[in-house]
């Protein structure tokens, strides 16, 4: 069936006690309100680097008109044509987002680094079925992804955000309309305003608790968002009751305008937002359309009705999609983080040409097809959109797999790696380095792929066992975050010569600590150690592996040394110092050097000049440390790359092809503390 049929019902004392419907009619204020949140969005990101608060802007707007337009629908057909509905909205959306999408797809392998080659039909597929913000969410809470670089797919979020409100909104105001008018009997507009409230309420709170618990995760979560969208709704019920006198609506349209302009520059909006502290912008989005319904000579709504804000505000829509990935390639280009106001200025003139264009030559003529025939041509030419945008992602997708693809095979003298005999940058002419652009990211240790294996962002502690698991003569805990984890191929290396087993304990964005002074590890973290301590109280190994030193630090962290001091008498601590840490992303930075040298640190500006554990007091007896620097680094200089290898994934994480050669370096330290302990009887 095409239409959601609502049964007619005579006009009844219990309708007339319903709420006014409000008046469907064209708001120009509205236009100029689209065209503001625009404008604060893109500046925000061109000289800012920083979020508006304009997005949250453009929910409250798109939930006031959706369910201004269905409810106005129902009331005055008495059905819900979903066909015709989703056809006019495609018709709206899908034409310049197509266009976008393979722009953004074709340009971001020609002026992004191999480096985030890998990320970008990920982030094109996610964005084409308007699943971009749980995917950017997923991303926010895995740590490995933390650093990726911004995606020019990531505007994208918001955009599947409505998309997903949009499909669930007709079907939810539709349905509590049936069930108001047919069941219930009660007045349907009372019952929708009451619905929508519920709605508002449960969404705000899930939201301020999300946001408290795991701000990144929320801050994409369609479910924390809406109930922005559920208080334009609100709105568009209750305007018609919602009338100020003249002098108060001048007061408080302008100070809504005040407000929205001004959210971004007092609130770290990208870091607080979506829970309590989003209702200042959308605070001032409804004082503007309260302070609308009074039309006024010196009101706000004069100023956003101009012709020019009016016509700017039926380009927002190509503005939003083309300003992003414009920012993200300059920025690539320039190798710049900063955009100079002449730059930025000729960005927005680009954008908005861009936009004219898209909007005039793809947009306007998709709308009017179909509006007087029936809709087979417009179902057509959407289908087409959709196949060409697939067809974009596939072609991309065999680019990057071709220009990728290595030819050579991997001969294991040539990537000696940490067991190469000197630190020579100058590569074997007809080999490549390893692992390639491409691969980098996902050069892991193998427990990644056991996603039962991690507890990241959980207070349960979850152990999975390698190397040699029966018969072993050692048991070694490798505990801690990422900077331990790097570790696990050398080890792994080595398990079965030294016949002992590997119990993982791995937590990433942790380490195995019970203080975080500068909140910078996870808020599941310290919870997590007290309960890894419990464990392994329980069921004590030979050896606890893990790091004892962080970054350039120049002694051990307190919390590090309390947590061994819980474990003496108990278990041994092989303490290992912390890697070197680089000062730039080392895949891209060997992309855009013409010498590897150019990617190189001195020493002493990559790690302390003092053995941390010498000068911190307190050391209890039961540690061992070890120190494998000097696999990094020689006397001055600490190396991106090493034996052919690439030594960094990113700028501190070590990737698995040259920890796996660390193996020789790591046994000699590993051998020294398995000697000190008393042989274990056979399993």
């Amino acid at each position: 069936m095409n239409a959601f049929k609502i049964k007619r019902a005579y006009v009844t004392e219990e309708v007339m006690s319903d709420l006014k419907l409000p008046h469907k009619r064209f708001r120009p204020e509205i236009e100029g309100v689209r065209t503001v949140a625009t404008l604060l969005i893109a500046i925000y990101h061109i000289w800012f680097g920083r979020v508006s608060g304009g997005i949250d802007v453009f929910f409250v707007i798109s939930g006031y008109l959706m369910t201004l337009s269905i409810v106005s629908r129902i009331e005055r057909t008495g059905s819900v044509n979903f066909i015709e509905y989703f056809l006019n909205l495609t018709r709206r959306l899908l034409p310049q987002a197509t266009i976008v999408l393979i722009f953004t797809g074709i340009f971001a392998v020609i002026l992004l680094p191999k480096f985030e080659w890998g990320e970008i039909i990920a982030h094109m597929m996610a964005s084409t079925f308007y699943f971009e913000n749980w995917r950017l969410a997923l991303d926010s809470v895995d740590y490995l992804a933390k650093d990726n670089l911004a995606s020019p797919f990531q505007h994208f979020w918001s955009l599947s955000v409505q998309g997903q409100f949009y499909l669930i909104w007709p079907v939810l105001l539709a349905s509590i309309y049936y069930i108001a008018r047919n069941f219930l009997k009660t007045p349907v507009y009372k019952t929708l305003l009451s619905s929508l409230i519920i709605v508002f309420i449960c969404s705000l709170a899930f939201s301020v608790y999300q946001t408290n618990v795991n701000q990144p995760f929320a801050y994409f979560n369609t479910f924390t968002r809406m109930w922005e969208f559920s208080i334009g709704g609100i709105f568009a019920l209750l305007s018609p009751y919602l009338i100020f006198t003249k002098r108060l609506s001048v007061v408080l349209g302008w100070l809504g305008l005040a407000i929205i302009g001004l959210t971004g520059f007092l609130f770290p909006v990208s870091t607080v937002f979506p829970g309590y502290l989003a209702l200042i912008p959308i605070g001032g989005v409804l004082l503007i359309l309260i302070a609308s319904e009074s039309i006024t000579i010196y009101g706000v709504n004069r100023f956003l009705s101009t012709k020019p804000l009016i016509y700017l505000g039926s380009l927002t829509y190509g503005v939003y999609l083309w300003h992003w990935p414009l920012l993200i390639y300059y920025r690539s280009y320039m190798e710049t983080e900063t955009v100079p106001i002449g730059d930025g200025i000729l960005l927005l003139v680009t954008t908005f040409v861009l936009s004219m264009i898209s909007t005039k030559l793809l947009e306007k003529p998709v709308q009017k097809i179909g509006r007087n025939q029936k809709n087979r041509e417009l179902i057509v030419v959407l289908s087409a959109m959709l196949v060409l945008a697939c067809s974009s992602i596939f072609s991309i997708s065999a680019y990057i797999e071709k220009a990728t693809a290595s030819t050579d095979i991997v001969q294991e003298q040539d990537y000696p790696g940490a067991q190469s005999e000197k630190f020579d940058m100058k590569t074997v002419s007809y080999v490549d380095l390893i692992p390639s652009p491409s691969e980098i990211k996902t050069d892991l240790p193998e427990f990644y792929n056991d996603l039962e294996c991690q507890s990241a962002n959980l207070t349960e502690v979850r152990k999975c066992s390698y190397g040699v698991l029966k018969d072993f003569d050692y048991t070694l805990a490798l505990v801690g975050g990422s900077h331990s984890g790097h570790w696990f191929p050398a080890l792994i290396e080595l398990a079965e010569e030294m016949n002992f087993k590997i119990d993982l304990y791995s937590h990433d964005g942790c380490r195995f600590t019970d203080e975080d002074p500068k909140g910078n590890l996870t808020k599941a973290c310290i919870p997590w150690n007290s309960n890894l301590i419990d464990t392994l109280l329980e069921d004590p190994p030979d050896l606890v592996f893990t790091t004892s030193t962080v970054n350039k630090r120049p002694k051990v962290p307190r919390g590090f040394v309390n947590q061994w001091k819980r474990l003496e008498g108990v278990t041994t601590i092989f303490a290992i110092r912390d890697n070197p840490r680089m000062q730039e992303i080392i895949p891209v930075c060997l992309e855009q050097a013409d010498d590897p040298l150019e990617c190189s640190v001195p020493r002493d500006q990559a790690i302390a000049k003092e053995t941390p554990w010498e000068v911190t007091e307190g050391i209890p007896s039961n540690v061992f440390f070890a120190d494998l620097t000097d696999s990094f680094c020689d006397e001055t200089t600490c190396y991106p790359v090493i034996g052919n290898i690439i030594v960094y994934r990113d700028d501190n994480h070590i990737t698995a092809e040259y920890a796996k050669t660390l193996a020789p370096a790591l046994k000699v330290p590993l051998q020294q503390a398995f000697d000190n302990l008393s042989k274990k009887p056979a399993q």
